[in-house]
């Protein structure tokens, strides 16, 4: 089982913005469970720490350890 990561990513301000992060998660991490939750500005996955990491700056927006 792989682990969960938590980020906050608090510059994710509207859907639009989840809808950026998920889409750079799930093309990051093919079929890793993705979830991404504006109201708290939380981002979860499972699989590779680094790799979703980096794919979240990649997409425009700052992770942080949650």
């Amino acid at each position: 089982m792989a682990d969960t990561n938590e980020f906050a990513v608090n510059d994710m301000t509207c859907n639009h913005c989840v809808g950026t992060v998920r889409k750079a998660l799930e093309e990051a991490l093919p079929g890793a469970d993705i979830a991404v939750d504006l109201a708290s500005h939380k981002v979860r996955f499972n699989g590779d720490r680094a790799k979703g990491e980096a794919a979240i700056r990649e997409a425009g927006y700052t992770p942080e350890a949650a």
